[in-house]
């Protein structure tokens, strides 16, 4: 009976436009990949129209089952939580140079018993809580003159940059640059001063450009072809069609022809074999093809009600650690919205980043969905602190 209770307690202080909000996009991205990968089941593999559509609604499923455990854990245990998955994901990562599989000239995919995965998916939310749980401890120290300022930089540096250098040494610019800005602009809404902040920054904005210089010299290159490519080209894409402009020119014809109202569900052209594996990070493309440009947009609206929602819980909570975890959840999310349609649309270069809970992926769905239930379960804890106050 006390259980039951308590599960009823946890539904009711879910955020629950942010709940409705994920789970409309989860619906519709399911239903979206099922369209967008028929051509690639039926003539790669030969099977039903299905097949990445069961994978897709097992990884949501396995994101769920995360998500209840999540809500049920005091954010006291956070500390142990995020020192412990951070130090088994820099493991997977130093792993890659030995046992990862090369995926497009990126080092990310490790296979383990037979099931893949991609360590630096997992990085975005444990890197996200372990630094909120860093600002937590550290706050009150650095008032206290316990924690020296530069101390406090050195730690984060270790928690938030090591992982994200790791992964663009190993070739995935796009995954690092996402979570190298999730570590910097949550260490700029920090705890330390603004002037200590900004000559921080700028020393180790010195060292990283020293750093990768060196790291280019020794290899022989920085950027490899496809990815200098992708930085040079992207302004004007279907004027190398046959070669770096490929993708995102009929990325642009799938989005022209789709106008206000779509061509209807099924019913892409693009989708055969002219947008690469369509079902993954072009999926908005086949979206806007088959629904229109009105159903993108409401899409997009979904998003950034998403990133609001989020933002009013981070000001809500009194928990510094909680104001922390969902600050850097808006900025994952927001991250990776603008580089996933900035680069659909020819407005930023193509890093191959997945667009949340639309975009087929194991490793990011189930981690993506892990940090929306991190923000729940700080607004579970802000509510039940306010309902606790009541009563007092």
């Amino acid at each position: 009976m006390k259980e039951k209770k308590e599960k009823v307690k946890i539904f009711k202080n879910l955020d629950k436009p942010l709940l409705i909000a994920t789970i409309i996009l989860i619906i519709f991205g399911t239903l979206s990949i099922v369209s967008a990968s028929a051509n690639e089941s039926i003539s790669r593999y030969g099977t039903s129209i299905y097949k990445y559509f069961y994978r897709h609604i097992g990884m949501v499923s396995i994101g769920i089952i995360g998500s209840i455990i999540i809500h049920r854990v005091h954010s006291k245990w956070y500390r142990a939580v995020g020192a412990l998955t951070w130090v088994t994901v820099l493991g997977f990562l130093i792993s890659l140079f030995f046992l990862g599989k090369d995926h497009r000239g990126s080092l990310n995919w490790l296979t383990i018993g037979g099931i893949t995965i991609q360590p630096s998916e997992f990085a975005k939310p444990i890197i996200i809580l372990s630094l909120a749980c860093l600002f937590d401890a550290a706050s009150k120290l650095l008032k206290e003159g316990k924690l020296g300022k530069a101390n406090f930089t050195a730690l984060w540096f270790i928690i938030g940059i090591i992982i994200p250098g790791i992964v663009i040494i190993q070739g995935d610019l796009g995954t690092g640059f996402i979570i190298t800005a999730i570590s910097g602009i949550m260490f700029l809404a920090g705890p330390l001063d603004k002037k200590t902040k900004i000559k921080h920054i700028s020393s180790l904005a010195v060292v990283g450009v020293l750093a990768l210089s060196l790291f280019g010299l020794g290899r022989g290159y920085l950027l490899t072809a496809e990815q200098k490519e992708r930085i040079t080209d992207f302004y004007n894409p279907c004027s190398k069609y046959e070669d770096s402009g490929y993708q995102i020119c009929n990325c642009f014809i799938a989005i022209n022809d789709g106008g206000l109202t779509g061509l209807g569900i099924s019913k892409s052209k693009q989708k055969y074999s002219y947008i690469p594996e369509a079902y993954t990070d072009s999926i908005f493309a086949i979206v806007i093809e088959e629904n229109g440009l009105l159903i993108g947009l409401a899409v997009i609206f979904i998003y950034f009600f998403m990133i609001w929602r989020i933002l009013k819980i981070s000001v809500k909570t009194k928990s510094i650690k909680g104001r922390y975890i969902a600050f850097g959840v808006a900025i994952y999310l927001f991250m990776h919205v603008l580089l996933n349609l900035g680069g659909l649309l020819g407005l930023l270069p193509l890093t191959g980043v997945p667009l949340p809970l639309i975009t087929y992926g194991g490793s990011f769905t189930i981690s993506f969905i892990a940090a929306i239930a991190l923000v729940q379960r700080v607004n579970i804890e802000a509510s039940n602190d306010k309902t606790a106050k009541k009563r007092i």
